[in-house]
C-alpha cells in the first residue's frame, strides 16, 4: 500500500475511524509513516498527536483501545480508511463515536421502521394506529398474523406475479417487526443470532 505521506507539509494524512461490525465511523486521527507501521505491527491503531507531537496510541491511558481489522487506502493514496473492533468508548468524553452516537447497528429503512413501530407500541391508546390495534388483540393475534402473511407469501412465490410476491413480502416482514418487539426484541437480536451461527 502506497500512501502519499508527503503531500501535506506536516506529513500526515487523515485516518477515518470505523467500526468493522456496525459500520459507524467512530473518530478521524492523523497519522505519520510511524504511526502507521506502528499500527500494523501492533493491531492497536496509532495516531500522530499534533497537540503532544508524539506518537499516541488510541487506548494507552483510558484502556480503550482500536484493535486494527483492516486499513485501506482512498483513490489520492492520501487518506486512509480503518476497519477497526472498539474496545470500550471511542471519545474522550465517554461516547461511544466522537459525534456522540451511540455505536449500534443500523439497518437503514428498516431500523427507521422499527422505531415508528416501536412509537406505536408505546402510544398505544391511537386509535388510528395499525400497529396499536393489532396488539390491543394480543399477541396470539400478532402471531396468527404473521402466520398468515407467511401461508401468502409462499402461495404467492409460486405464481409468476412478482410483483404480488414482493408486497406480500413486505408485509410479512412488517409483521414479523411487530412480532419482534411484541416479545421485547429487535431485530438485531436475530441477526446476532445469525451471526453466532458462522462457521
Amino acid at each position: 500500500m502506497e500512501i502519499d505521506f508527503k503531500k501535506n507539509t506536516d506529513n500526515l494524512v487523515p485516518a477515518i475511524i470505523q467500526d468493522a461490525e456496525t459500520k459507524n465511523v467512530l473518530m478521524l486521527g492523523y497519522m505519520n509513516n510511524e504511526a502507521y507501521k506502528k499500527t500494523i505491527e501492533t493491531k492497536k491503531v496509532t495516531f500522530y498527536s499534533r497537540t503532544k507531537n508524539r506518537l499516541w496510541t488510541k487506548g494507552e491511558e483510558s484502556g480503550n483501545y482500536l484493535h486494527l481489522i483492516d486499513i485501506k487506502n482512498d483513490c489520492d493514496n492520501d487518506t486512509l480508511l480503518i476497519t477497526v473492533t472498539p474496545e470500550g468508548p471511542t471519545c474522550h468524553t465517554g461516547t461511544d463515536t466522537c459525534w456522540s452516537q451511540t455505536n449500534s447497528s443500523n439497518f437503514g429503512f428498516i431500523s427507521q421502521l422499527e422505531d415508528i413501530i416501536e412509537n406505536r407500541i408505546e402510544n398505544a391508546d391511537s386509535e388510528k394506529s395499525y400497529v396499536a390495534s393489532l396488539l390491543k388483540n394480543g399477541i396470539n393475534k400478532v402471531a396468527q398474523k404473521v402466520g398468515e402473511e407467511a401461508v401468502e407469501v409462499v402461495i404467492e412465490a409460486k405464481d409468476n406475479d412478482e410483483n404480488l410476491f414482493l408486497n406480500e413480502s413486505a408485509d410479512l416482514l412488517f409483521h414479523y417487526l411487530i412480532l419482534l418487539q411484541a416479545k421485547g426484541h429487535k431485530l438485531n437480536d436475530v441477526v446476532s443470532i445469525l451471526k453466532g451461527r458462522q462457521k
